[in-house]
C-alpha cells in the first residue's frame, strides 16, 4: 500500500509558497509522495512556467507528474477536482482530503484567532463528501473560529466560483463522467466576465464584511472576484507558521 499527496497544479499555481509549506508539512509528518496532479502529463511546462523563477519552480519541475495509484493506496489532496477523477479512474484506492489529514495529526500546531465569527463555503464539486465537511468544520474549532452557516450549506450548495459558469476543461467529462457529465447540468455554460463578475458579486453580497472561509481554489477565485471577504482554509492553517 503507497500513500500520496497530490500537491495540486492550479492551487500551486495561485499559491506557490503556501503549495510548498503544505508538500513539506505531509513529507515530513508522514513519509508521502506528494505528485503534483492525478493524471500524468497534465500540462506540464504551462504550470511549471506559471511558478515564480528559482527554488519554487525548481522543486515543482522535480516532483513526479503523477504517481501509479493501484488498489488500496490512500491518497489525499485539496483539489476536489482530482479526488472526483481518481475516484472514477481508480475506485479502488482510498481518497481523502488534506483537511481530514490534518484534522487526525494530534502533533499540528493549530493557530489561535481569537473568537473569530467567519462563514464557511462548501464547494460544489465535493458536495457529497460529509467526512470532508465535518473535518473542515473540526479545523475552523480549532483555531477558535466560529462557524456561520450559508443557507445552502454541505450537500445543498450550488458553488464553486466562476468555474460552473465557463467551459470546462475537456478532460474532466472524459474522465469523470459521474461528476461532471450526469451531475452537471445547466453547468459549465459559457458566460462572459462581465457575467461571471455580476453573479459572483450578488452571490457575495450575502456574507456582508463578514469573513469567509472556503477550502477550494476554484471558491476562491469566485469569492474574490465577488469582493468578498475571503480566505483559502489552507492559508489560516499555514501561513502563519
Amino acid at each position: 500500500m503507497a500513500e500520496y499527496y497530490i500537491a495540486s497544479c492550479v492551487f500551486t499555481s495561485q499559491f506557490p509558497e503556501l503549495s510548498r509549506r503544505i508538500q513539506d508539512y505531509v513529507r515530513n509528518r508522514f513519509g508521502f509522495t506528494v505528485v503534483r496532479c492525478c493524471v500524468s502529463k497534465y500540462k506540464l511546462r504551462e504550470f511549471e512556467e506559471k511558478m515564480p523563477e528559482g527554488n519554487l519552480r525548481d522543486c515543482w519541475s522535480s516532483l513526479p507528474d503523477s504517481g501509479v495509484f493501484s488498489e488500496g493506496d490512500r491518497i489525499y489532496s485539496l483539489c476536489h477536482n482530482c479526488n472526483n477523477i481518481i475516484e472514477e479512474m481508480h475506485p479502488d484506492v482510498q481518497i481523502h482530503s488534506l483537511w481530514e489529514l490534518i484534522d487526525s495529526d494530534p502533533a499540528f500546531s493549530f493557530p489561535d484567532f481569537h473568537g473569530l465569527r467567519a462563514y464557511v463555503q462548501d464547494c460544489w464539486r465535493s458536495k457529497d463528501r460529509k467526512e470532508e465537511q465535518d473535518a473542515v468544520r473540526r479545523l475552523l474549532a480549532k483555531m477558535n473560529i466560529e462557524v456561520m452557516e450559508v443557507a445552502d450549506n454541505r450537500e445543498r450548495t450550488d458553488f464553486c466560483g466562476v468555474s460552473l459558469y465557463r467551459p470546462q476543461p475537456p478532460r474532466n467529462p472524459k474522465l469523470a463522467p459521474k461528476h461532471y457529465v450526469e451531475g452537471a447540468a445547466g453547468k459549465f455554460l459559457p458566460h462572459s466576465p462581465e457575467e461571471q463578475r455580476e453573479i459572483m458579486q450578488n452571490y457575495c453580497r450575502q456574507f456582508g464584511s463578514n469573513k469567509i472561509v472556503c477550502y477550494c481554489h476554484y471558491c476562491y477565485e469566485g469569492l474574490l472576484i465577488g469582493s468578498a471577504n475571503a480566505s483559502h482554509l489552507a492559508q489560516l492553517l499555514f501561513e502563519r507558521k
